[in-house]
C-alpha cells in the first residue's frame, strides 16, 4: 500500500483509530456567528468524510476568564451541549473521531478579565493579567474537569489539554511568566504542578475510555523558557497521571521567531517529537510545516512520531486523506503555508478560509452543485483566475476550453514561485494543472483566443490577468529601469545597486530575489528524505533556533546582518513602516529578513527623475542621488486586456472578467480564486 505507515490503523486503549493522520486544532471564529455550529459541523463533517483518522477542534474554553477574545466560546455548562452535538455527529457518522481542545489563554486573553500564575503582561495584549490566587488555581482545574466532563456528554471521544504556544497552563510552566513563591511556583516541579493536577484530575474524573491528548510545548521560542531535560521531565510526569497521547507544540505566539510561515523548512521541529518519542510509552503527535503525505510517511518511517498533525492543509483540501489512500497525491491542493485567509483572518476577528480553496470554512455558504445545464465555456488566460474558474466550472459538469497566450500556465504564480522562501507556489501550480488534465479541460497554449473562436462557444470569461504599471517619473524610459516581472522570471541580470520604487508584496519579492544569494530558502520539497540538512540548519542559524534545547527556551543569538555585496534600496512614497499592509502574521518575518540581509528602507520617498547618473529623488525634503546601476519597478499593476476587448461587447454570447481582468488594484491569489469560484457557480 501507498503511504503504509500514514494508513495503518492504532489502538489507543478501548478505541481504534483508522489512520495515523489527525487535522490538528486551529481557530476558525466560527463558534460565534449566527448558524456558526452548523458551519462548524459542515467543515469538521467534510473533512471526515474525507477520512481523517482523528479530528482536534479549535481551542473552547472552560470559563470566561480563560477566552482569547469577547464573546469567544465557553463550554461551561449543559446549556451548550446540544451545539457541540452537532459536531460530533457529523464527525462520528464517517468513523472518524473527534476531540475537544480545551484552551485558557491566561494572559493571552484580548480582554480585561484575564488571568495568569503571575500580573505581568503579555507583549501581544494591551491588559495586564489578575494573579491567581491558589483558591482561583483551584478552580481553573475544577473547571477544566467540568469542561471536559461536558465535551463527553457533548459526544467527543476525548479532550486535548492546551499546554503550549504560551497559553495559560504554559505560562505556569515557565519561568518568564511564573514569579510565585508557593506550591504553583518556584522550582520546576511546583511550575508544572497546574498542568498535572489538570491531567490528573481529568482521568479521574472521565475513566479510562475517554482520549486524554496533552499539547506540550517541545520549544517555546521565549528568553527563560524549558529545556528539553525539562519538557522530558513534565512529560513523564504527564504519563504517570494517566495523559493518553501528547502532542507536539513549537513556540509561543510572542516569539519574534518564524515557526509556521511558508519559509519554515518543512517537518524543521520534527527531531523534536523523535527525541520525545524515544522517550516515552505513550504514542506521540508531530506537528508544523507537514503539508504533503509523501513529508508524513517519511516522518512515520523514520520513528519521528505515531501520528502526523496538520491543521491548514485541510483548510487547504478537505480530501487531504482520501485523496492519498487513493494514491492521487498529485491531485491534493496543497497548503502554501502563506497565513494570508486563516490566520490573518483570525487576528481581525473575522472567519478563517483558505486562500486556495475559498470554500474552507465557508461549506454551507459555499455548496457545490451540478449544472443544471451544461454550458461550453471558453476562459481566456491561464493565471491562478483562469485556470480556477475552468477546475470549478468542469467539476460542476461544464465542458471548458482554456486560452493562455504564452508558452505555459501559471501567469503570476509562476514568478511568485521564484521568490525564495516561496516555494510552496510549486505546488499550486502542480495541483492546478493535474486537476486540469483529470477534469479533461481543453488546454491551448500560445493562443489567445481571437472574436471567431469565442463566438463558438456558450460563456466567455477574461481571465486575462495583470502587468506591472508605470509610474509618471522622468526618464522611467531609460535602459536601466526594468520591471518586476523581468526580473524575477530571470530576463535581465541585475547590477550590484540596485532601487526598487514599491515596497509592497511585490517590491519585498524582488528585494528578496535579489539577495537570493545571501538568505535561507526552503528550496527542497518533495520528498523529505532526499533533502539534506542545509535548509533547516541555515534557517536555525538565521533566527536563533537552538533545536537540542539546551538553552532554556530553545533560542540563542540571531545570526548578524549580512555582509552581501548586493546594495538594495526599497522605496516608498508614504510615510509609514515599510510592508505596512503585507500580512499581520508574517508582514515582521518579511522585514525582519530584509534587514538581515542590509536592505536599506526610505520612505517619504518623492521621485524626481532618472538618468545615467541613477535615481534622483528627495526623503523628507532633502535631495539624494541613488548611484545604482538598476531601477526596479514594483510601483503597482495593471489590467492585462485582450486586444479585442472593445469588440467583446458585440459577441452574442455572455462574457464575464474576473482577476486583474477586472480589477488590478489589490489583486492577490485570495481574490483571483476567489472571483473565479464565484463566477463559476453561477455558470
Amino acid at each position: 500500500m501507498l503511504y503504509s505507515h500514514l494508513f495503518t490503523p492504532f489502538k489507543l486503549g478501548s478505541t481504534t483509530l483508522k489512520n495515523r493522520v489527525v487535522m490538528g486544532s486551529m481557530h476558525t471564529n466560527l463558534e460565534e456567528l449566527p448558524q456558526g455550529f452548523e458551519r462548524l459541523a459542515a467543515f469538521y463533517g467534510e473533512r471526515a468524510h474525507g477520512q481523517v483518522g482523528l479530528i482536534i477542534t479549535g481551542g473552547i474554553s472552560p470559563n470566561p476568564e480563560g477566552i482569547l477574545a469577547p464573546n469567544r466560546s465557553v463550554l461551561d455548562s449543559s446549556t451548550a451541549v446540544a451545539h457541540h452535538q452537532l459536531i460530533t455527529e457529523a464527525v462520528k457518522s464517517h468513523g472518524t473521531k473527534i476531540c475537544m481542545q480545551i484552551l485558557h489563554a491566561g494572559r493571552y486573553g484580548y480582554h480585561p478579565k484575564q488571568v495568569a500564575p503571575s500580573a505581568i503582561q503579555a507583549p501581544i495584549s494591551p491588559y495586564t493579567p489578575a494573579e491567581l490566587t491558589h483558591e482561583q488555581i483551584e478552580k481553573q482545574i475544577d473547571d477544566f474537569v467540568l469542561c471536559a466532563k461536558l465535551a463527553k456528554q457533548a459526544g467527543y471521544d476525548g479532550v486535548e489539554i492546551m499546554g503550549s504556544e504560551g497559553y495559560l497552563i504554559n505560562q505556569f510552566i515557565v519561568k518568564a511568566t511564573n514569579h510565585r513563591d508557593d506550591q504553583w511556583g518556584g522550582c520546576y516541579e511546583n511550575r508544572i504542578r497546574f498542568a498535572v493536577c489538570i491531567v490528573a484530575r481529568v482521568r479521574a474524573a472521565l475513566g479510562d475510555d475517554f482520549i486524554l491528548i496533552f499539547r506540550l510545548s517541545l520549544l517555546d521560542l521565549v528568553a527563560d523558557g524549558s529545556t528539553f531535560n525539562e519538557v522530558l521531565q513534565l512529560a513523564h510526569a504527564l504519563e504517570s497521571a494517566g495523559v493518553d497521547m501528547l502532542n507536539s507544540g513549537i513556540g509561543w505566539h510572542e516569539s519574534r521567531i518564524p515557526t509556521i510561515a511558508t519559509s519554515v523548512p518543512r517537518a524543521l521541529f520534527s527531531s523534536l517529537s523523535q527525541r520525545l518519542k524515544a522517550a516515552v510509552s505513550v504514542p506521540v503527535i508531530t506537528s508544523n510545516r507537514i503539508n504533503t503525505p509523501e513529508v508524513a510517511e517519511q516522518l512515520l518511517v523514520d520513528g519521528h512520531a505515531d501520528f502526523i498533525s496538520m491543521a491548514r492543509p485541510f483548510l487547504a483540501d478537505s480530501q487531504f486523506v482520501a485523496k492519498a489512500f487513493a494514491g492521487q497525491s498529485e491531485q491534493i491542493n496543497t497548503c502554501i503555508a502563506c497565513n494570508q485567509a486563516c490566520l490573518d483572518n483570525i487576528f481581525v476577528n473575522l472567519p478563517a478560509s483558505c486562500i486556495v480553496n475559498p470554500r474552507a470554512c465557508n461549506e454551507t455558504l459555499m455548496p457545490i452543485k451540478p449544472a443544471k445545464m451544461i454550458k461550453n465555456i471558453a476562459i481566456v488566460g491561464g493565471g491562478a483566475a483562469g485556470m480556477a474558474c475552468a477546475i470549478y466550472s468542469a467539476e460542476r459538469g461544464h465542458q471548458v476550453t482554456l486560452f493562455e497566450q504564452t508558452a505555459q500556465l501559471g501567469g503570476q504564480l509562476l514568478l511568485a514561485a521564484n521568490v525564495p522562501g516561496k516555494e510552496e507556489f510549486k505546488e499550486t501550480l502542480r495541483y492546478f494543472k493535474s486537476r486540469l488534465a483529470n477534469l479533461n479541460v481543453v488546454i491551448h497554449l500560445q493562443n489567445s483566443a481571437d472574436i471567431a473562436t469565442l463566438s463558438e462557444f456558450d460563456h466567455c470569461v477574461i481571465a486575462t490577468g495583470v502587468k506591472g504599471a508605470t509610474p509618471n517619473i522622468e526618464g522611467i524610459e531609460q535602459s536601466n529601469v526594468v520591471g518586476y516581472q523581468q526580473v524575477l522570471n530571470g530576463e535581465v541580470k541585475l547590477g550590484s545597486k540596485v532601487a526598487i520604487i514599491g515596497a509592497g508584496g511585490i517590491g519585498f519579492d524582488v528585494a528578496t530575489f535579489i539577495t537570493a544569494n545571501h538568505m535561507v530558502t526552503n528550496t527542497k520539497l518533495l520528498p523529505l528524505h532526499e533533502s539534506d540538512t542545509t535548509d533547516a540548519d541555515q534557517f536555525t542559524h538565521q533566527w536563533g533556533i537552538d533545536l537540542s534545547v539546551t538553552y532554556p527556551g530553545g533560542i540563542k543569538d540571531k545570526a548578524g546582518k549580512s555582509t552581501a555585496a548586493n546594495e538594495v534600496y526599497l522605496l516608498q512614497r508614504k510615510l509609514r513602516k515599510h510592508g505596512a499592509d503585507l500580512g499581520k502574521t508574517t508582514g515582521w518575518i518579511h522585514r525582519e529578513h530584509l534587514k538581515q540581509q542590509g536592505v536599506k528602507m526610505l520612505a517619504a520617498v518623492n521621485y524626481q527623475k532618472i538618468n545615467a547618473q541613477g535615481l534622483h529623488l528627495s526623503v523628507r525634503k532633502r535631495e539624494r542621488l541613488l548611484d545604482v546601476d538598476h531601477i526596479v519597478n514594483c510601483s503597482g499593476q495593471q489590467s492585462v486586456l485582450p486586444e479585442y476587448q472593445q469588440q467583446l461587447s458585440q459577441l452574442l454570447i455572455p462574457v464575464s472578467f474576473i482577476g486583474g481582468a477586472l480589477k488590478a488594484e489589490k489583486l492577490d491569489l485570495q481574490r483571483a480564486i476567489g472571483e473565479a469560484f464565484s463566477l463559476a457557480q453561477s455558470l
